[in-house]
């Protein structure tokens, strides 16, 4: 879309506002909203100024000022408002040199998709994230004081509910770990799940398949179709806007945090890639699945720096309660046809070129997804150049083996501060074609550390107080 079309649109539509939106550093959006008139040629010109400083992990007080400009082709009529409005995604400049700024996570994503092209290696990057969620009717926390903390989340479909008085309690609770494909009156969430993706498909999203998760306690999935490395990451966050917002106006409350729950599954973002060359798929060939030696040694390269892509893809506390060991987060660095357990997987899809693919599980929904799309690529095309081996397959299930056959299989970070160490020390992938600059690497590792691993490393949980209290 142009921004003449955009504008045509707009009109078309008797829109009355216009919603920039564009997302901060740790991959939240914002937003600021301007009058219609204002919707002309120069908007998509000289964009809007902000004050950049009040935007996490971004500008100091005295370098303030930061331009947003809106890209035409992410128009949209938003359709949350009560007055009719056109949303725009924007990319953020610097207003003195009018040069993209370097923190600016889209901005990063078009930096690699230009990379990948520069390598000749193909021109095209497809991604493909399935983003878990849930869906509560009740969630109140609080660690406002020094002396007290506490989170609480409720749901009516959770199995701890199956006795609970509710004038009356007609059962057809989930179990835990049993979620998976249930039907009315078991799964209450389907009209909602229909309402979302009738929403996400009125606005251009096109939707592939709904249904209830794993977990108890209102897990889903909505499964959109795969895109361009940075369309889709827009695609993503306006999934997740849409997400929460259905949910709201029907009084509940959905969130994306990768662990909400104890003791049920935890939520992932299975992210399907595949590389393609003036309309030709690279990922296809005679090797391994139906694999190509191009695809194998993209596998190599995630492998190569999964370690430190976590700190990207799990980029939160809570992402590593959902990485442990023994369970059926994919925290083992493997590869395998059809099994789940392992951390990359080849999905049966048939002898058409055109849908072969890798899926890397160990992602998560906490991620922004400019930055993790970006170092996934950026690792996968390292292992590309450098012909990683990515070793044998792994098809036997991975929880079966012995504690000797274990240790050969190398396995994800435990937390965040180890997937930080990691980043701080293998990032030199990242930084080719300027991807990610030094400044952006530096300032995520110092965010994380500050503003999230050291706060959360201070405080005292709940079941401190149960394991401790009397010692």
């Amino acid at each position: 879309m142009t921004p003449k079309e955009a504008i045509e649109l707009a009109k078309k539509h008797d829109v009355k506002y216009v919603d920039l939106k564009f997302i901060d550093f740790p991959g939240v959006w914002q937003h600021t909203t301007i009058p219609a008139n204002r919707l002309n040629d120069g908007l998509f010109e000289d964009g809007l100024a902000f004050d950049g400083s009040s935007i996490r992990g971004w500008q100091p007080i005295n370098a303030s000022d930061m331009v947003m400009i809106p890209d035409a082709d992410t128009a949209k009529i938003d359709p949350f408002y009560a007055t009719p409005t056109i949303s725009l995604i924007c990319s953020i400049f610097d207003p003195i040199t009018k040069q993209p700024y370097s923190r600016d996570p889209r901005h990063i994503a078009k930096k690699a998709e230009a990379y990948l092209r520069q390598s000749g290696i193909g021109d095209t990057s497809y991604m493909g994230p399935e983003a878990e969620f849930f869906i509560f009717d009740d969630v109140r926390f609080d660690q406002s004081q020094p002396n007290a903390g506490y989170y609480y989340i409720d749901s009516g479909e959770g199995a701890w509910n199956s006795g609970r008085e509710e004038f009356p309690n007609l059962g057809y609770k989930v179990r835990h770990k049993e979620g998976y494909f249930p039907v009315p009156p078991t799964d209450t969430l389907g009209d909602l799940r229909q309402t979302i993706m009738t929403t996400l498909q009125e606005s251009g999203v096109e939707v592939e398949v709904g249904h209830h998760e794993v977990a108890s306690g209102g897990q889903c999935e909505i499964g959109m179709k795969f895109n361009k490395l940075t369309a889709c990451a827009d695609q993503l966050m306006w999934f997740k806007y849409v997400v929460k917002n259905v949910v709201r106006k029907h009084g509940k409350t959905a969130t994306f945090m990768p662990k909400p729950m104890f003791g049920d599954n935890g939520s992932g973002m299975h992210t399907h890639q595949s590389i393609w060359k003036e309309g030709k798929p690279l990922f296809a060939g005679d090797g391994y699945a139906g694999l190509s030696d191009m695809a194998l040694n993209y596998i190599g390269g995630i492998i190569k720096h999964a370690k430190s892509i976590a700190a990207l893809t799990n980029p939160t506390t809570n992402s590593y309660r959902r990485l442990v060991p023994g369970f059926e987060a994919p925290v083992n660095l493997a590869y395998s046809s059809r099994n789940r357990s392992a951390s990359v997987r080849i999905p049966i899809t048939g002898p058409n070129p055109k849908t072969r693919r890798i899926e890397v599980r160990f992602p998560d929904p906490s991620c922004n997804p400019y930055l993790a799309f970006s170092a996934m690529l950026m690792a996968g095309l390292d292992g590309i150049q450098s012909k990683a081996n990515p070793g044998d397959p792994l098809d036997k299930d991975i929880y079966a083996l012995s504690p000797e056959e274990l240790k050969e299989v190398p396995h994800m970070p435990g937390s965040l501060e180890e997937s930080l160490e990691a980043l701080e020390k293998d990032h030199e992938y990242l930084l080719r074609g300027d991807v990610f600059t030094k400044d952006a690497l530096h300032e995520w590792l110092d965010f994380k550390r500050t503003k999230e691993l050291n706060p959360v490393r201070m405080r005292p949980t709940p079941y401190e107080f149960y394991l401790y209290y009397d010692i």
